[in-house]
């Protein structure tokens, strides 16, 4: 069963050779990449033609539900999976979650995360939001966009992510997946998720944003507004 991996991008010529790497670096070959981007003005193309990456742009608009989106569009996998560019995947990842999702008869899926590189302090930020989606699985499922896994034919099925979000799409999105379908959380692997946002913020205030929009989507409250600030591609 083909993967289709869709990467949005915006400047992340830092940070996507190392996801590739450690795409290549895995023992599952039945996938493909798509790198979709929202209209890059470093070598971020390049570096996605030169990892024999499909490359998809549109320079109308810079936000990931977008990019994800139409790197959904040009997807030819029966699976979606979701990453952010500043991700590195674990030796076995993709063979263990697609095996995992596939044995559970998922229709989405999010991630655990641990961050990269990692602090001690950090861990207090990772253990809640992994206790938070934990709870939320059974009732109304949040993970973070770093990492989402789905049925192609459900994501469409929804009409993809919601582009008029402006933050916390990605939980509005796997909550509508969860109304198609059984959606949990993976198990057997965690998400390296990268900790550039709370080196440049710091904790404290990275966490309050996030405990808002948490808080704020608890009962499907879609964000339309700029409740925070939340920049994307300048990291």
């Amino acid at each position: 069963m083909l993967l289709s991996i869709v990467i949005p991008t915006l400047n992340e010529e830092k940070y996507l050779p190392r996801l590739l790497e450690s795409i290549r670096r895995q023992n599952f070959s039945d996938y493909e990449i798509i790198v979709s981007d929202g209209g890059s003005s470093d070598r971020t193309k390049q570096i996605a033609l030169d990892g024999a990456c499909r490359f998809v742009v549109d320079n109308d608009h810079h936000h990931p539900s977008w990019q994800r989106n139409n790197g959904a569009a040009v997807a030819t996998g029966d699976i979606l999976l979701f990453l952010d560019a500043d991700t590195v995947l674990l030796d076995n990842f993709l063979s263990v979650v697609t095996n995992e999702f596939l044995s559970r008869k998922l229709s989405g899926a999010g991630f655990y995360i641990r961050f990269n590189p990692n602090k001690a302090s950090y861990n207090i930020y990772s253990g809640l939001y992994n206790f938070f989606c934990f709870c939320r699985q059974y009732f109304a499922p949040a993970s973070i966009g770093a990492g989402i896994l789905a049925r192609r034919d459900i994501h469409e099925s929804i009409g993809g992510f919601d582009p008029e979000i402006y933050v916390a799409e990605d939980y509005d999105y796997c909550y509508r997946l969860s109304r198609r379908g059984r959606f949990r959380m993976i198990t057997s692997r965690r998400l390296e998720y990268s900790s550039r946002r709370l080196a440049k913020e710091g904790g404290l205030v990275v966490g309050l944003k996030w405990g808002c929009m948490a808080l704020y989507t608890m009962f499907n409250f879609r964000i339309k507004r700029k409740i925070v600030k939340y920049d994307f591609g300048k990291y």
